[in-house]
């Protein structure tokens, strides 16, 4: 078995706990049905967001879906000038069998700009809400 990486980011509209943790759950969720991964095989999972989001740590909407064992941590974004702002990552790291290019790596809302080849011939292994 391996760990392989599955990355996910979306934005926020406001800089308020609800909406963090309303906007990092509903990542985490499409991250875990995309790639049909069950708490257990999570081995851990790395937030960051920019520094204009600092209401809630993002890792407070993955111990509300129960992962309780899971080692999560929290740092904030380096502050590039032009960067996408009110932005919320994850890296997260699961065990499985399967290889590399099948995870399905997710960008809801304005996250989407980050990942511009996404209509190249990879497509099918990123989700964005558009699709």
């Amino acid at each position: 078995m391996a760990v392989r990486g599955i990355r996910g980011a979306t934005t926020a509209d406001a800089n308020t706990k609800e909406e963090i943790l309303e906007k990092t759950r509903e990542m985490l969720d499409a991250i875990v049905r995309l790639n049909d991964i069950r708490t257990e095989d999570i081995a851990s999972a790395t937030f960051s967001v920019t520094a204009d989001l600092d209401a809630e740590f993002p890792a407070v909407a993955a111990r509300g879906m129960g992962w309780i064992y899971t080692p999560l941590f929290c740092a904030m974004e380096i502050p590039v000038p032009g960067s996408l702002k009110s932005c919320v990552r994850v890296l997260l790291h699961i065990n499985t069998e399967r290889r590399q290019e099948d995870m399905v790596h997710v960008y809801l809302h304005g996250a989407k700009k980050l990942r511009p080849d996404l209509n190249s011939e990879n497509a099918d292994r990123f989700y964005t809400s558009e699709k």
